[in-house]
């Protein structure tokens, strides 16, 4: 899209947001209960503790209704006082609307709780029941659901979660978000960035390749349509939490909206809810982490945040990893930022995708050490900005 054309586009379809004005060259806002401000298709929490450092959190708005959703717990990982304690993180990326995200942000902190206190320690195993107890609960609520509204059959969500506890880092990926850790190379005194989450998109051949050796009578499981590798040839992750449609063959028909309804019958999901795991014994040179939605990597490379980070100030960090993808976006429609500013939600899809990001600081030895007592946090992003809808 070229500039003359963006701007025909811009000034024809803009209307302006009563939210979206500035104060003194900043975002002006309210604090609502999330925890962090609302700022017309802003949301961020610029500044906190949690109990092994510090964290930013921000989110900016393209669908006409938010998908993306995310959230930040420290303290206690149980149902229990005696139970371990840390930092959990969750990045929500919804698609084909926003019920499963929004759904994940309630229910899988607290799944993630129910199995750590009947276990008593937090493990790999932990978080993967908690995965798959939290589908199974949204496809229930699919069933309930299904003759009233058959939509939620075909509504998903990656799902990135980040545990810190007792000096070990969690990792939890069932989608294309990514999580990336800011290491210090002593050799060649810089911070390196190392991704520590597995993705699930079909654009990677070894996620084609898993998916053809789970499927090797399914000829069409992974599809080249308009240049991009589709499972099915519908959708790019070959995991998630919900799309019941590509997991349970009793959703594949109507009332089902007739293009997610699948000519080939399958015998078994096609889709996977369970994610990879990793596992990773934390340093003092471990430095911070990056997790965000694919939205912010498709504009940026794992160092290039990484140097973001680095050179930046903590407070609002997160803010300014948004408006450097924003920024990369822009130049590649060869249009200004300020051009870009002016397009409000829904319209801003065409330009790039829902993005949240989340900056956990890790502070030292402190995070090698078991955690007691302390901080306790819970920050959500809201289910909607703007107008209530």
């Amino acid at each position: 899209m070229g500039k003359d054309t963006f701007k025909k586009f811009l000034y024809t379809c803009w209307k302006p947001s009563v939210n979206e004005e500035k104060e003194d060259g900043k975002l002006a806002g309210k604090t609502p209960d999330s925890g962090g401000v609302v700022n017309g298709i802003w949301w961020y929490k610029d500044y906190g503790k949690h109990v092994n450092g510090e964290f930013s959190m921000a989110m900016v708005e393209a669908n006409a209704v938010l998908e993306d959703q995310c959230q930040l717990e420290s303290g206690s990982l149980s149902l229990t006082d005696n139970g371990p304690r840390g930092t959990f993180v969750g990045v929500y990326d919804g698609h084909a609307g926003y019920e499963v995200a929004r759904f994940i942000n309630n229910r899988l902190f607290e799944n993630i709780k129910k199995y750590t206190t009947e276990s008593q320690e937090m493990s790999g195993d932990v978080i993967v029941n908690a995965f798959l107890a939290t589908d199974d609960e949204f496809i229930s609520l699919v069933e309930s659901e299904w003759k009233s509204n058959p939509k939620m059959a075909s509504v998903g969500s990656c799902c990135l979660v980040g545990i810190v506890c007792n000096g070990v880092l969690y990792i939890a990926n069932a989608g294309d978000s990514r999580a990336v850790l800011a290491r210090e190379d002593k050799a060649v005194n810089a911070l390196k960035a190392v991704r520590v989450s597995e993705e699930h998109n079909a654009s990677f051949v070894s996620v084609r390749e898993e998916l053809r050796a789970l499927h090797p009578n399914d000829p069409n499981i992974v599809v080249l349509k308009h240049n991009v590798w589709r499972v099915r040839g519908l959708i790019q992750v070959s995991r998630s939490i919900g799309d019941a449609y590509l997991k349970k063959t009793e959703f594949n028909k109507p009332p089902l909206f007739p293009k997610f309804i699948q000519s080939e019958p399958f015998s078994q999901p096609i889709l996977k809810a369970e994610p990879s795991i990793s596992e990773l014994k934390l340093t003092p040179d471990d430095q911070f982490l990056i997790f965000a939605s694919d939205g912010l990597w498709d504009h940026l490379s794992d160092q290039e945040a990484v140097d973001i980070v680095k050179s930046s100030p903590r407070d609002g960090v997160a803010r300014r990893l948004v408006k450097a993808a924003l920024s990369e976006a822009a130049k590649k429609l060869k249009v200004s930022y300020s051009d870009l500013e002016k397009v409000g939600r829904g319209l801003r899809r065409k330009i790039h995708d829902d993005i949240t990001v989340i900056v956990l600081f890790l502070n030292g030895n402190s995070v090698t050490r078991s955690s007691s007592g302390g901080l306790m946090i819970s920050v959500k992003s809201p289910a909607f900005f703007g107008n209530v809808r």
